[in-house]
């Protein structure tokens, strides 16, 4: 909650703290270089960075040994992050979760006054892990997001609200601008079982497989779904749009395109959160294929030429954390009706 405050303090202050545009690295005076996602990182990327992996790895009572983030490359150890030495094992080592997360979603509505929002998710680390390079054991964040014991994003808009699950159902909280602290304004969050908004990128369109095609078209010509008309809302940031759909019912997807075979949101810090939120609140989170949270990220390989306990080569680890999946969050009936098409017409070749 603390790490939501202080970046809807950044956030509000971008433009006249002039925290716009690319960041630049304070010892050449150069542009940063691209993240692992292959895009120019914001100043905004690398302060909502700092302050998430300060959250949860100095702020946590050693509750979480790991972390891994949208902006580097690798997970990295509470022990690492705090400045502790790794090479052998400390009080920072002995947690039992890891935290995933993405810092700032939506980065570039900033400079329309657009909404954002951040991203995370939390997973038990498997019984007898062991700290592998750096004290990060790799297995401990290639998991099915059904073994997520918690999950929540920050929606930074006209109020800045924290929506949160433990497993047990949703909870929205509020901040209160005078009080700085947050108040539940939105207890036991249930999606509607069918909604009439959708939300995806129609410039796409095209460039959607057939079964998408074909949902989008129909859901526009029924008129109306669920008693009300049908509609369209896409801001172009996850956090809003889901947040939107989780409120009034409805469909949000981002799909697979000829030049994004696999779509653009992150199983692990991205999509899976969000899925585990709109189960827990009624809904459904799928691929298309099948359940977000039943999909196991690409499992770390060993150097053919190393031994059982070497670790796997950076770039090979990376893969899994960082892995995408086309990603479809809302109402039950809605998400079955895409499932539908998608079990009818089939994919393209």
């Amino acid at each position: 909650a603390d790490a939501c405050k202080q970046i809807n303090r950044i956030v509000q202050r971008a433009q006249t703290d002039d925290l716009y545009g690319a960041a630049i690295d304070p010892l050449t005076g150069e542009l940063a270089e691209e993240n692992v996602q292959g895009e120019v990182q914001q100043q905004l990327d690398v302060l909502c960075n700092t302050i998430m992996l300060r959250a949860f790895c100095g702020a946590s009572n050693n509750v979480v040994c790991a972390v891994a983030s949208e902006e580097e490359p690798l997970p990295r150890s509470c022990a690492d992050v705090m400045g502790y030495d790794t090479t052998e094992f400390n009080i920072m080592q002995s947690g039992e979760f890891v935290a995933v997360f993405d810092p700032i979603d939506g980065s570039k509505n900033i400079d329309s006054s657009l909404p954002v929002g951040t991203v995370f998710g939390i997973y038990r680390a498997p019984d007898g892990a062991s700290s592998g390079k750096n004290g990060v054991n790799l297995d401990s964040f290639l998991q099915r997001g059904t073994k997520m014991v918690a999950a929540g994003y920050c929606l930074y808009s006209a109020t800045t609200v924290l929506v949160l699950t433990l497993g047990s159902g949703v909870h929205g909280f509020t901040l209160d601008p005078d009080k700085q602290k947050f108040l539940q304004t939105h207890p036991n969050i249930r999606i509607p079982d069918v909604g009439s908004l959708y939300s995806f990128n129609e410039a796409n369109y095209r460039e959607f497989s057939e079964p998408v095609q074909q949902f989008l078209t129909s859901m526009k010509q029924s008129g109306t779904v669920g008693g009300k008309k049908v509609s369209s809302r896409y801001v172009g940031a996850l956090v809003a749009d889901v947040h939107n759909v989780l409120i009034n019912g409805g469909i949000y997807g981002y799909p697979a395109t000829r030049d994004n075979v696999n779509g653009k949101l992150r199983l692990l810090y991205e999509s899976a959160p969000m899925a585990m939120i709109m189960e827990q609140a009624g809904g459904a989170g799928s691929t298309g294929h099948g359940r977000i949270l039943d999909v196991l990220p690409p499992q770390r390989k060993k150097n053919s030429h190393s031994k059982d306990d070497v670790e796997p080569d950076d770039e090979e680890a990376g893969k899994g954390i960082h892995v995408r999946v086309p990603t479809y969050l809302g109402s039950v009936e809605n998400v079955y009706e895409l499932e539908q098409c998608f079990k009818f017409y089939g994919e393209d070749d």
